[in-house]
């Protein structure tokens, strides 16, 4: 199989390679080089299936420091 580099040094994943080895998108590849020829192999770290759950909004850091500190004077009264 075949796939061509593009000017911005991008590639397709063969779909037949992608599903042979369970390769799905935002997954990670690791590349290894050794003499003269390139290795890929897909990096299955369980805690990667945990990636964009957490949601975050705009914070207030100043904002929360102030409120720990109120709510840690609350607790010693």
């Amino acid at each position: 199989m075949n796939s061509t580099v593009t000017t911005k040094y991008q590639t397709t994943i063969p779909k037949e390679v992608r599903e042979k080895l369970g390769i799905s998108v935002h997954d990670v590849l690791e590349w290894v080089v050794e003499k003269g020829q390139v290795t890929v192999y897909p990096v299955h770290k369980s805690f990667l299936r945990f990636r964009n759950t957490v949601k975050v909004g705009e914070g207030d850091s100043a904002a929360d420091v102030e409120q720990a500190r109120e709510d840690r004077v609350e607790k010693y009264r």
